[in-house]
Order: C-alpha cells, then structure tokens, then sequence
C-alpha cells in the first residue's frame, strides 16, 4: 500500500488508540491540595474610621483560607492593605486597633509613652487637655486640628514594621499598589516604587483633615477624590476575581450640613461616591463585593474601632457561601502565609551614621535636638531607629510634624529630620478644674491655670508657672535650665507659695479645722533618665504658718516656723494614661531632711503604680507608704484612699496604702466632650500608726468602691459609692487627678 499525504491523519488515529495506557506521574503535593484557580485581587476602599471593618473581612478570609494574591487600597484602604502587604497578621491589626488610645491620638498629641518626660509632669500636674497658644501678634489661638493630626499619622504608620517601612512598595511579598490624587492636575498616581510609609501617608492625606504628602516632588492628597475604589487597577495588576470591600461614607442628610465644613464635606463625598459607582460597573459575575453596615459611624470616629471591625467581619460572613469556593486546603493556604509574611530579601541595613542634620529649625536650636537624640556619628543604624528618633522629637510638643529623609551613599547613611515647629507651643496656656465632693462635709472646687514658655534660650531653659484658686489657693514657678544644648543634665529653681485649709481628727471625728500657707523657695541638679524618668538632689527654704480657724479662739496664736531641707528623688513614668492606664508604671521615691535651729526630722516617702490589661477590662495595682520622724505623713481617707472612710481623717508617723483598680468600657462619649466611659471598682487595704515605721495588722483597714467614670477634657470624672469594712460608707463625685 502507498501512503498518500491524505491517509497519514488515519494512520496517527490508528496508532495512539492501538498505543496502551501508561498512568502519569503524580505532581507535587501543593499541586494536588491547590488546583489551578482564578488570580485573586483585594480591593479596599477610603472611608476614614470605617476602614477599620477591613481588618474584620481580612481576619474572615483568614479563617475561610481564601487566599489574596494581590492588593489595591485607597485612603485607609491603603493603610490596612499595606500593612497586611507587608507581613502583618489579621490578629496584630486586630490587637493593635483594639489597644490604642483613640482618644489621645485624636487629640493630636503622642501616645504618652512617646511623650517627653516634661510633657508627662505637666499631665501629672494638671491633666486637662485644654490648652491655648499665646502670643503678642495673634493673641489666643487654639492647637491647629487639621493642619498636622500626626498624632494619627505616627499611629497608623506604626502598623508597618519599621524595617519594611522605607522598602519601595514593588519589593513587597504581596503585589500591592496605593492610589493618590495629583492635587495640581487631579490626576490618579498608582503608587509603585515610592517607600511603603510614604504610600500610606499620601493616600489618606484627606484635605482638610491632613497636610499634603511631596512624592517625587508633587503635592499629593487622599486617592478617594479621583478612585475610591480601584478595581481598574486590580484588573491591571492582572486580578481574574476581585474582591471589593466599600466601606465608604454615605452622604450627609439636610440636617447634617450646619456649617462651610459640611458643605465642603458633602462636596467632596459626592465626588468620591461618584467615582465608588463607576468602579461598582466594572465588577463582573464571578467577582465578590463586600459592603459592610456601618450606619451612622463617622470618618473620624476611630474610638468606635470594636463596631467597625465586627461591622466588616458580618459583612464578609455573609458572603461565605461565594468566599468559601476560594478557599485553598491548609497546607497550599500555609505556604501563601509564610511567603506573605516573610520578610523582603533585600531589607535596607543599618548604615554607619554619616551626617545627621535637622532642618526646619527657627527658635528650637538643631544643635540642642541632635543631642538629645540617640543617633551617634558612626554609629550603625536603621530604619527603625531613624522613626524612632522622629517620634522623639515630635514627644516634645513643639513640633507639628518631623518628617525623616534618608539618603545613603558609599555604605554610609545620611539623615535629615525635617520639623515643622508650632508656633501655637512656644508660649501655651493650660486650664483645668478640679472637683471633690462626698456629699457631706468634704466639698472642694479648684480653677487651675499653668503656663508653659519653651526655648527661652540656645539650651532650651522652659518656664512653668501654675496659679490655682478656690479650696486651695498656690502660685508657683519654675525654670528649667539644660546644662549645655541637649543634655540631660538640667538646674532647676522653683518658688512656690501655697494656702488652704485642713482638719485634724480624733478617734474619726473632726476636732478641728486648720488653715495654713507656707512659701518656699529650691534649687535642684537633675538628670533625665531617657524620656521615662530622672533623678534630683537639691536644697530648699521654707517659711509656713498655722492657725486654727474652727473653732476660733484669740488666746491661740499663730504659728510659725522657718526651716531648711535637703531632698532627693527618683521619679519613673512609663504610663499609657493618667486617668485609665492599661500598660506601664509610675514610681516616686523620695527622702527629705528638715532642719530648724538644732532640730531635725527625716521623711521617707515612696509610691508604686503598675497597670495591666485583662481582655475588656483594664486596671492597676498600686502601693504607697511613707514615715516621718516627727509630726505626720499624708492622711489615709476618701476616695480609692480607703473610700468610705470620712476625708483625710487618718493621720500618724506612717502610712500604708495598696489597691487594684479594675474598669470596662461600656460607651463613649460624642467627639471633642470626652473619651469612653467606664464602669469599675476597686479593692483597698491600708492604715496608718502613729509611732511604727509600718502599721499593725490589726491597724489596717478594708475598704471597696464601685464607680462610673469618663474620661474629659478636664481629666477623669468619677461618680462612685464606697465603703469601709466596719467603718461608714459615701457617695463621691471627683474631677481631677488621683495619685
């Protein structure tokens, strides 16, 4: 037979079916578990606070397995989705949001810990959050809220790590790409090569509430304007099935708009929502949008952080049924993890530190700034330690922004800290109330004012001068004096006059009522510990006098008596929060000798706080004693100080105080009239004697409180009924400071 061209397609035919069967080889494990599927893209949009229900979708995709692939984000959408991209776990951003305090970073101050040690006496002192600048051209002003809010800033970068923060966003693990809006053309920048930090701080720079980003550059502003929503470039990046996540904000009701800002609010969410509906055209079939109930949760309502994330976690069960068809087997959804969150292979590495120059700088002295950071010349050091160093400075209070600029050349690192000053801080005033009822015989009511001047000189001397009136009756100043620009070693002068009234108690009832005054003048040698404490040695005169006002009597003269002291302290603060404190320490340990003529006395006086979180409540322990030689310590009585036991009734030599302190938040007050509300009580055991370093067992007393409390603007408010184990009980309303 002669094969023709047309019979070879019948010959093939032939032979593959005449061929046997042969099995093929198995392929590898994760080919089996992981099937060819779709090129999975996250998109997830603007909308302020709302955008923390991202973190709720994410930890349901992690629960389902459903993998992502990569990752578009605009506003805070680029927040949480660079953060994720860079390796973080649904669990730490879930914690992280759950444990900030909202309410400070509101305020646009530092978290406390990031405060300077000056800044945290001065909460100490008066722990009221209204302040003014003050000054001869302008008059009062009020801190710029919109101007900076790098408070919020520093926050929200601080979910990347810092050794992946400068990494462009191209070398992340995780395609990722954020989108911003060109505020001179309005044109769409797709973020790709521009460092991970930078990224997420353009995209949310929301007019109005943030100070434009430079990016190559170009002023650069939030990306809602122009595409809250990227869809578009999710496809682009090469997504085959988008999940969208809208959490964007709806428009405002007629009754909403009361003033310009609603109205330029209103404009700007319309042109946002407009361009949220084209990119909601160009979702197909197969593709997933998840659009969570956020009702009336506002832009910047960030202490609502619990409502958000469960809003996004609903939202995202909801469509299980569509997400669990994603879902990858253990193993295959393991190996994606581990690839996510391991780290870039060419992090940056610490560099020997060539130059470090401050630039901004018009009264503040740069010279000063860089001594009182811990970068050296020569010294290797990283990313991490470059925002370290930022936030340092920003604790300080003088500054509206510190923005860092790396450059590194010939395997040497050169820094440049860009700072902002403000100009409302150089000369700011701080007004506060205290208030102290027990709904009987002990009412005190105190309007306190303290002044704060900065940078009166190269070295940076500060000024602090605090007057009170009403119950107690003080005025007092003190000048900081830095030995040298930047060093920890500082002189301190400080002249106080002080008057009020007190009453002495026999067996628990009152015998008599006190007033006295007294004015002293001291001088101390410091040294800073770090931002979290100092040491002081120092020498002080005091003049003081008494009478007895009640019951009055002219045959009892007034006292008087001049005396000289020597003192030394240690004073350690780490804590989060003065009012409701769930992480750090405050310590105070003190010994002063008094001297009159031939005599002399000793004081021993030390104080403990430790706070700690247990799932929704947060608490402290505390502890004080303290021991005089001769006539008495600070009296036992009142409130969290035995509550229910009458105000000041228990005096002696010593005294000895421990209590633990636990609260939940249950609500929150509207923004700008206070910060969460929460219900708590307390546990207290203490006495005093009147001769023994220690008090007796049988001395001491135990005693319990339950309370509501809220967190305002002039400090923490109490409502609270406490009681003495075989002792009275009472009702306290408290504004003020309690340590």
């Amino acid at each position: 037979m002669t094969l023709r061209p047309r019979h070879l397609p019948l010959l093939l035919l032939t032979l593959l079916l005449a061929a046997p069967l042969r099995a093929e080889p198995p392929g590898p494990p994760e080919a089996l578990e992981r099937p060819e599927r779709p090129r999975i893209g996250l998109v997830l949009s603007g909308g302020g606070a709302r955008g923390l229900a991202h973190i709720g979708v994410l930890k349901v995709l992690e629960e389902l397995r459903v993998p992502v692939d990569l990752v578009v984000g605009t506003s805070m959408g680029a927040v949480v989705g660079g953060a994720y991209a860079s390796g973080r776990s649904t669990a730490e951003l879930q914690d992280f949001v759950l444990r900030s305090d909202w309410d400070a970073i509101l305020a646009d101050r530092p978290p406390r810990q990031d405060l300077t040690l000056r800044r945290r006496i001065e909460d100490q002192l008066l722990p009221s959050r209204l302040e003014l600048g003050l000054s001869r051209a302008s008059g009062a002003s009020l801190p710029p809220a919109a101007a900076g809010n790098s408070a919020l800033e520093f926050t929200l970068e601080s979910l990347v790590p810092d050794e992946i923060a400068e990494q462009p966003i191209s070398q992340l693990r995780l395609p990722f790409r954020a989108i911003a809006t060109d505020l001179l053309n309005g044109e769409l920048i797709e973020m790709v090569d521009t460092p991970l930090f930078l990224a997420m701080r353009a995209s949310m720079a929301v007019p109005g509430v943030f100070a434009p980003v430079r990016v190559n550059g170009r002023p650069v502003v939030d990306g809602g304007l122009v595409r809250n929503l990227g869809v578009d470039i999710a496809r682009k990046m090469g997504a085959e099935l988008i999940i969208a996540v809208n959490v964007g904000s709806p428009l405002l009701e007629a009754r909403e708009i009361t003033s310009a800002v609603g109205v330029a609010n209103q404009m700007l969410q319309i042109l946002t929502n407009q361009n949220v509906e084209r990119s909601l055209r160009q979702l197909q079939p197969q593709d997933v949008l998840i659009d969570p109930d956020l009702g009336n949760l506002s832009f910047m309502d960030f202490t609502r952080q619990a409502e958000a994330l469960d809003a996004g976690q609903r939202a995202a069960m909801a469509a299980h049924e569509r997400l669990r068809a994603l879902a990858l087997g253990p193993e295959a959804y393991a190996a994606l993890e581990r690839l996510r969150r391991s780290a870039p292979g060419n992090l940056a590495k610490a560099l020997p530190l060539a130059s470090l120059s401050i630039a901004g700088a018009q009264r503040s002295n740069p010279e000063a700034l860089r001594n009182e950071l811990d970068l050296k010349a020569g010294q290797p050091i990283s990313q991490a330690e470059i925002n370290k160093a930022a936030a340092q400075l920003y604790g300080s209070g003088d500054f509206e922004r510190v923005d860092s600029q790396v450059q590194d050349r010939d395997g040497q690192r050169h820094v440049t800290l860009h700072v902002a000053e403000a100009d409302w801080a150089r000369s700011r005033l701080r007004l506060g109330l205290e208030l102290y009822s027990n709904f009987a015989d002990a009412n005190r009511f105190s309007l306190v004012a303290m002044h704060v001047a900065t940078w009166l000189n190269a070295w940076g001397a500060e000024l602090r001068s605090t007057g009170r009136i009403g119950a107690e009756r003080g005025l007092g100043t003190q000048l900081m004096q830095p030995l040298g620009p930047g060093s920890p070693w500082h002189l301190s002068g400080t002249l106080a006059y002080q008057a009020g009234g007190s009453d002495l108690f026999d067996n628990g009832r009152r015998a008599l009522r006190l007033a006295s005054s007294s004015g002293s003048a001291s001088l101390a040698l410091g040294r800073n510990l770090g931002n979290w404490g100092e040491v002081e040695l120092g020498v002080a005169r005091t003049r003081s006098s008494v009478h007895v006002e009640i019951p009055a009597d002219p045959a009892l003269p007034e006292s008087t008596a001049t005396f000289q002291q020597q003192f030394a302290q240690i004073s350690v603060d780490t804590l989060d929060s003065l009012g409701f404190p769930s992480r750090g320490v405050l310590l105070n340990a003190q010994w002063q000798r008094y001297r009159r003529a031939e005599q002399q006395a000793h004081q021993f006086g030390a104080l403990g706080l430790a706070a700690f979180r247990a799932g929704l409540w947060a608490g402290h322990l505390y502890g004080e004693w303290s021991h005089t030689d001769l006539g008495s310590t600070s009296p036992l009585g009142g409130f969290l100080r035995l509550s229910g036991t009458a105000d000041q009734s228990l005096s002696g030599r010593s005294s000895a105080l421990a209590r633990v302190v636990m609260a939940r938040r249950i609500g929150h007050m509207p923004i700008g009239l206070g910060g969460a509300v929460r219900a708590g009580f307390s546990m207290e055991l203490g006495g005093v004697s009147p001769e023994r370093t220690l008090p007796r067992l049988g001395e001491l007393k135990l005693a319990g409180s339950g309370f509501l409390a809220v967190d305002t603007r002039f400090g923490p408010f109490y409502l609270a009924a406490g009681g003495t184990k075989g002792g009275g009980a009472s009702l306290y309303l408290y504004l003020g400071p309690i340590w």
